[in-house]
């Protein structure tokens, strides 16, 4: 007996993944919508949603809440091990990096915080959120704190023109830098600001730095799993 043919849906990811391979549709095409693919292929409107729900995770789309469906260009990567400067990340691969700034403001460090950053609860800290965009597509929200001790004047800066990161290691130069991986499924106001669907997994960093033995920052950093990859090299 010969191979049993491939699913309904199979057979759509494979023509959709011609069409890119060929240049047919290059990155940040926009793919036909659900029902102009039914019309166009034939296939039910269930079989053309698995499919595309599918390449979505593979990383080979990017669906955009309300915007519709897009080719992905390759997946971004960041060093597992190091600390970089998303914008000059994006830049190196020739891509144009904006920002979005939602919050800049103090607060007071609650338990938590106040652990993090080894001060104590009620000590003043600097809270800024913002969503990081690579061609108009986001990718990152930086949930970040930062000890106003060491950055005084966190709050007068303009980060659309500069991260945080590139002016923390100016005032604060890095020394040292703790990250802890985790997947998560993104909250409701999460998923909007990413422009995801809800439930979609994402890739959480959290990440501490510290500028001699004074810790500077604590950030939580999120990423579209479909959007995203971490890499990483060792040698023993």
């Amino acid at each position: 007996m010969g191979d049993s043919p491939a699913p309904l849906y199979a057979r759509v990811k494979q023509m959709i993944t011609q069409q890119i391979d060929s240049g047919n549709w290059p990155p940040h095409y926009r793919v036909p919508s659900e029902s102009e693919l039914v019309s166009q292929l034939g296939f039910s409107r269930m079989t053309i949603n698995r499919a595309l729900r599918e390449m979505t995770a593979d990383g080979l789309l990017v669906r955009m809440q309300g915007v519709g469906t897009f080719v992905a260009e390759p997946k971004s990567q960041s060093a597992l091990f190091e600390v970089h400067n998303i914008a000059d990340e994006i830049a190196s691969r020739g891509h144009r990096h904006t920002c979005q700034v939602i919050t800049l403001e103090e607060e007071a460090a609650g338990s938590e915080r106040a652990l993090a950053l080894d001060m104590r609860e009620g000590q003043k800290v600097f809270h800024s959120l913002i969503v990081h965009f690579e061609n108009d597509i986001p990718v990152q929200i930086e949930d970040r704190f930062v000890n106003a001790l060491v950055a005084p004047d966190y709050l007068k800066q303009d980060f659309t023109l500069q991260t945080p990161y590139a002016y923390l290691n100016q005032v604060a130069p890095l020394t040292e830098g703790e990250h802890v991986v985790e997947a998560i499924l993104a909250e409701a106001s999460e998923c909007k600001l990413l422009q995801i669907e809800k439930g979609e997994p994402c890739l959480l960093i959290r990440r501490r730095t510290w500028s001699g033995r004074q810790p500077v920052t604590a950030a939580r950093l999120i990423h579209p799993g479909s959007r995203h990859r971490l890499e990483g090299r060792f040698h023993k």
